[in-house]
């Protein structure tokens, strides 16, 4: 192994003992006592059930990126990658259906790799603390409209990837960058009404007192709702959530039913008070603006490397190409990815304690989405005290605990 491949193997192990130790340190910080914001509505027996979802779901991770890591390490080591290239290579077709079937091939072992583990998390984990309500049609049946959609949108985007590193010289990245870009807005365009209800059944929020207030709401702020959908999230679990997704005349709010059934009103428009604020904010358009930035960044850089001898050396594959290097380019990235995700984690938990202050200011009841967090942390069984270190690390939300700290002073103030 040449240079390049120890710094590679380095980060990702390092990578692998870093996230490891926050682990550690996230179980240690857990407590017997329940936090006094929660005494009143999170019983003892349902704390301890909550810790025992951290600590499942705690070992499984670990099970699982020791797994991830070590099959790595097996494969790149052992010459898997030089095997796979020398086969595709073999069939003596064209660069780009070559890139095509040795990138998918990879994407493919992955794949299959990870169902197991997706297997167990959800029927046993998540059928363990009753959240599971997918069955295995259900699961089966997503997987493949997901393969199905992987396919149809990502080929064609993977396939003018290839081309452009192929055949466009040193302007290919620029190429690349506007490909993405397009690809990406396209997408945001019409994943509301075309991929997402592939999914889930979305339907407008029925007509009563819920939907009054919220309406009348987003007109107090000016946010322009034609409706807001309510999805069958119940479905596949018992979580609950709210989202927004969409630009335009096809953005939407989204309502899990499961939110519904154990909010209350001035709770539920709380809740999207939240979301419109990002919106109102401008955070959408700030992190992708972002996204889009990151993305140049990575695809110049990539330019640099992805024809390097080196590179490709240190997976043991004897000729650069262009299919090869954007996998072993991603190995290489890993650190820059690393921390680019650290600052935006830190950029989101800043926007949502921005989002919660306008809703707290404009709505004129910070108590109700107290009461609301509350209530979806206890619903989730979320982890109320997470070690500062694990937060930096993992978490693009603040911890409960520390939102409903500072919607007590909007409160007090």
């Amino acid at each position: 192994m040449n240079t390049v491949g120890w710094v590679i193997l380095f980060f990702i192990v390092a990578d692998y003992w870093v996230h490891l130790l926050a682990d550690g340190l996230n179980l240690k910080a857990m407590t017997d006592t329940i936090p006094p914001a929660f005494e009143t509505i999170y019983d003892p027996g349902n704390y301890r059930q909550s810790q025992d979802y951290l600590r499942t779901q705690t070992r499984f991770g670990r099970t699982v990126a020791t797994a991830d890591l070590m099959v790595l390490l097996v494969f790149w080591l052992g010459g898997g990658f030089a095997m796979l290239d020398g086969w595709t290579q073999g069939l003596g077709w064209g660069p780009l259906a070559t890139g095509l079937v040795y990138i998918g091939a990879v994407v493919g072992m992955k794949t299959l790799f990870d169902q197991p583990f997706s297997i167990y998390a959800t029927f046993v984990i998540e059928e363990r603390f009753g959240f599971n309500r997918s069955t295995p049609a259900t699961w089966i049946k997503d997987r493949l409209k997901g393969l199905g959609l992987a396919i149809a949108l990502g080929g064609p985007l993977l396939l003018g990837i290839l081309a452009f590193f192929q055949y466009a010289g040193d302007t290919a990245w620029l190429w690349c960058w506007l490909l993405v870009t397009l690809f990406g807005l396209a997408v945001q365009f019409v994943a509301p009404a075309w991929i997402m209800p592939l999914f889930n059944r979305f339907e407008p929020l029925e007509e009563g007192p819920l939907k009054s207030s919220i309406m009348d709401y987003a007109r107090s702020i000016g946010f322009s709702l034609d409706n807001v959908q309510v999805m069958d999230g119940s479905r596949r679990s018992a979580k609950s959530n709210a989202f927004f997704t969409g630009f335009g005349r096809h953005r939407r709010i989204v309502l899990f039913d499961t939110l519904i059934d154990s909010h209350t009103t001035d709770e539920l428009v709380a809740v999207l008070a939240h979301e419109m604020g990002h919106c109102k904010l401008r955070h959408i358009l700030k992190m992708m603006t972002a996204g889009i930035l990151q993305t140049g960044v990575l695809l110049y850089l990539m330019s640099l490397v992805i024809g390097s001898p080196q590179l490709s050396a240190a997976f043991y594959v004897p000729e650069p190409a262009t299919h090869s290097g954007l996998i072993f380019f991603g190995l290489l990235y890993a650190p820059v990815d690393f921390l680019l995700g650290l600052a935006s984690q830190s950029i989101s938990r800043r926007h949502e304690y921005a989002a919660d202050r306008f809703a707290a200011t404009t709505t004129g009841h910070p108590r109700s989405l107290i009461d609301a967090l509350k209530k979806l942390s206890v619903h989730n069984l979320s982890n109320l005290s997470p070690h500062p270190w694990y937060v930096f690390l993992n978490y693009s939300h603040p911890p409960v605990l520390a939102r409903i700290a500072a919607l007590e002073e909007i409160g007090n103030a």
